[in-house]
């Protein structure tokens, strides 16, 4: 549940100096990630693959009353897009370290961070962002409703990078006019650099939400990969 500005995206005047230094075509992301920021290996989760399906996201039947921001400061050019069982939308990953407390997701590694998400575990306790894939999804606005889409809390989604996937559920809600943001275990598990404050990719990010699904419990990332791996062949088959 982040609310990112400018001015906390940029520590110090040193940083400003710097990202004012960098071509066009590399500007710093809200939290100072370029397109070639630091990433590993990551892990391909079951048995679809990265290009099936995003041979199946190639073009966009817009479903949102408008486009959304990737961070405060820059233009609306990100769409909610529909397809049969599922949308989706592309664009970049900011880090989300909100819901438990932990040695990666605190106070201190995190200057946006929130000690609750918007979706708890089954037992009413916030999400472990250091170890639960999740993403989160703009809070309803007059842009778009996730829920009158039929996306719902631990809802299934297939985030897809570098040409791998990892499942994940909706976790967490943020601005109403912002996208592209899941947690520190989906970056990790993606290869992408999980720091909250400097880590994330600016672009290349899918997120694929499958429409009434959902894990159970939201906590489980096995029963969300299983589920996942279902229901991304059902959606090459309907597609």
């Amino acid at each position: 549940m982040r609310r990112r500005t400018l001015a906390l995206a940029t520590a110090s005047g040193a940083a400003l100096l710097a990202a004012a230094a960098f071509p066009a075509t590399a500007q710093p992301s809200a939290h100072g990630a370029t397109t070639t920021a630091a990433k590993g290996a990551g892990v391909q989760e079951g048995t679809v693959s990265a290009a099936d399906l995003l041979a199946k996201l190639k073009d966009c039947s817009q479903l949102s009353h408008g486009k959304y921001r990737t961070d405060e400061e820059t233009s609306a050019t990100v769409p909610v897009c529909g397809k049969n069982g599922a949308v989706f939308w592309k664009a970049d990953m900011d880090i989300d370290c909100d819901g438990q407390t932990t040695s990666k997701c605190n106070a201190d590694t995190d200057p946006w961070y929130q000690d609750d998400t918007a979706f708890p575990q089954s037992n009413g306790q916030p999400l472990n962002a250091e170890k639960l894939p999740y993403v989160v999804v703009p809070s309803s606005s007059g842009i778009w409703n996730y829920a009158s889409a039929g996306i719902k809390g631990g809802g299934v989604v297939a985030v897809i990078y570098d040409n791998k996937v990892e499942y994940a559920v909706v976790g967490d809600t943020g601005p109403d006019k912002i996208i592209g943001e899941a947690s520190y275990a989906t970056a990790k598990g993606l290869g992408i650099d999980p720091d909250p404050e400097t880590g994330g990719v600016d672009t290349g990010v899918t997120y694929l939400l499958f429409k009434n699904s959902k894990a159970s419990p939201i906590e489980s990332h096995s029963d969300a990969v299983s589920r996942g791996d279902a229901l991304a062949k059902k959606f090459l088959r309907d597609n």
